[in-house]
């Protein structure tokens, strides 16, 4: 049972990682990393995000103007470019490189030991890809915490809170690691048990070596 449900644990671990990647990727570019409400205009509602900071007026929409310059940002938000970047580009190496070591494709059907190793070098890629998605969201979300309670601050003084993207991030986190563990699950399994298609000839050859021994 374990040989037929490994394309299907395969293809499922691909989507899963695929929809990771995806979110990870709009996780980069939504600008709702941060959300801040004013007391004072509650029509008025302020975000943040790795490229620009945008308000949304219930009459003018939204209205965004990116940051002047990389170096004047937070230190939690110059890191989380960087790693959100490391993120996309590993998963998307990942897709590549599971997407050749599947077993429905039959472009190096011969060579197993290498198809093994690229799933492999994909399911270890969506670890990494998810681990460095988690961390800047997770990040920018402790100091958002911090500064949220922080007494040294007047309590007149608006707080930041968590924004949309901070969920997707850990969704497209989880996801990738989910679809990797899954990739990685079936290679574990591929080392113990043989192909099917050479499980069921050996089989055939057997019963037609038992049908020849048996005929008078």
């Amino acid at each position: 049972m374990a040989l037929v449900y490994r394309p299907v644990v395969q293809l499922s671990g691909m989507l899963v990682s695929l929809l990771g990647w995806v979110l990870s990727c709009l996780t980069t570019y939504l600008p709702q990393w941060k959300n801040l409400n004013l007391e004072l205009n509650e029509l008025e509602i302020w975000t943040m995000g790795l490229w620009q900071a945008c308000v949304v007026q219930e009459e003018g929409g939204m209205q965004c103007k990116d940051f002047d310059s990389f170096l004047a940002l937070p230190p939690e938000l110059r890191i989380s470019r960087i790693l959100m970047f490391f993120s996309n580009g590993l998963g998307l190496l990942g897709l590549l490189f599971s997407g050749f070591g599947l077993d429905c494709l039959k472009i190096g059907e011969r060579q197993q030991d290498h198809k093994k190793r690229l799933l492999l070098c994909g399911g270890m890629l969506f670890w990494i890809s998810g681990i460095t998605a988690i961390i800047p969201v997770s990040w920018v979300a402790h100091s958002t915490v911090q500064e949220f309670w922080d007494e040294n601050i007047p309590d007149i003084v608006p707080r930041w809170d968590f924004g949309e993207a901070l969920f997707v991030g850990w969704l497209a986190g989880f996801c990738l690691l989910l679809g990797g563990s899954l990739l990685n699950c079936t290679v574990c399994s591929a080392g113990v048990h043989p192909s099917v298609r050479y499980a069921v000839a050996e089989q055939r050859d057997q019963c037609q070596r038992l049908e020849t021994e048996t005929r008078p």
